[in-house]
């Protein structure tokens, strides 16, 4: 992993952007605090999506499946 405080960040900018582009971890410290990671674009750094990762916290109402209210369809329509 490269680290860079926030100055030598500022200097060493396309270096450490070769870093992240050839697949090192790059973070940028404040001091000794590490606040930011830098990472291409186009790279997922979430990891695989599970199936089921928020099973008991998301409710889905009765009344879900219900018609909208005409107040409702109405803004639809605007």
């Amino acid at each position: 992993m490269t680290t860079a405080t926030m100055h030598a960040a500022k200097t060493n900018l396309s270096k450490l952007i070769a870093d992240a582009e050839a697949g090192e971890d790059v973070v940028i410290m404040r001091g000794s605090t590490p606040v930011v990671r830098l990472v291409p674009i186009g790279v997922d750094t979430r990891g695989p999506r599970m199936f089921g990762a928020l099973a008991g916290q998301v409710r889905v109402d009765d009344s879900f499946d219900d018609p909208l209210p005409e107040s409702e369809l109405a803004r639809w329509e605007e």
